[in-house]
């Protein structure tokens, strides 16, 4: 299968690593010409083109756009002419189906909204598929995908959301990770073995969540035991407001004053 991802900056080039890692044999990159991705395909070793005629006779069968919302049409406008059998898979967050769709009539437009882990292959990606398509490209375009992470299906009109949640979370993760891993330097762990272990346990535990499909709040109630030590500790998340502190960091991110 013959991908090729349209603007190769941090959203672009971590699909590329990711579809690189799962085995792809032909992942390709459009950028304008950039140092830094010239760089970048000189170490994954994919193709990189800086114009969109390129593309359009290198006749991909997947698209994936990963450009600025502003200038995302702009860019599907130039690439009319791709044969119909490409599938068109937009990161854009904001730029709807409706709208690449007039730019590029031809052709099946899916919008997803991924995060950076799917760099190695644990992404969260929230996809749209398109209203009206055959099973067998909806088929395609969630096999591709999965294989860069965990796809959620959704509506569109859900990807916003989706984003804040998806790809504003692995910061808030971050920050929650590494406050925990003061903590554990104040009692005596090193920094190295910390983040170690810190990150070991959130996979973990998402992982748990995942596979089980138990609420995060049942999870929490089988490792907190009566007047036990995690109790305890929950209790002092509650009393400094961390479960508000979560929640209003999504609202701030979703656009809330």
């Amino acid at each position: 299968m013959k991908i090729t991802v349209v603007g190769v900056g941090s959203m672009g080039g971590a699909i590329v690593k990711g579809l690189i890692n799962s085995g792809v044999d032909e992942v390709s990159g459009l950028n304008p010409t950039n140092p830094r991705v010239s760089k970048l395909a000189d170490q994954l070793g994919f193709q990189l083109f800086t114009t969109a005629s390129e593309v359009i006779k290198y006749r991909p069968d997947v698209v994936i756009l990963t450009t600025p919302a502003n200038i995302t049409v702009a860019v599907a406008k130039e690439l009319d002419g791709l044969p119909g059998s490409t599938v068109i898979i937009s990161a854009a967050a904001g730029v709807r189906q409706h709208d690449l769709q007039e730019a590029l009539p031809n052709n099946t437009i899916a919008t997803m909204i991924p995060n950076t882990p799917v760099a190695v292959n644990a992404g969260t990606i929230g996809l749209a598929l398109p209203a009206l398509d055959s099973k067998d490209n909806s088929a395609n375009i969630t096999h591709v995908l999965n294989q860069l992470g965990d796809v959620i299906l959704v509506t569109e009109d859900k990807l916003d959301i989706v984003g804040v949640v998806g790809g504003c979370g692995p910061a808030f993760v971050d920050v929650f990770m590494d406050a925990m891993s003061d903590a554990a330097v104040k009692h005596g762990l090193d920094r190295r073995t910390a983040y170690e272990l810190i990150a070991s346990m959130v996979k973990g535990t998402g992982a748990l969540a995942y596979d089980t499909g138990k609420s995060p709040a049942a999870l929490r109630d089988e490792v907190t035991s009566p007047a036990g030590t995690t109790i305890k500790g929950v209790e002092a998340l509650e009393k400094h407001g961390f479960r508000f502190g979560v929640i209003d960091a999504v609202n701030k991110a979703n656009g809330e004053n």
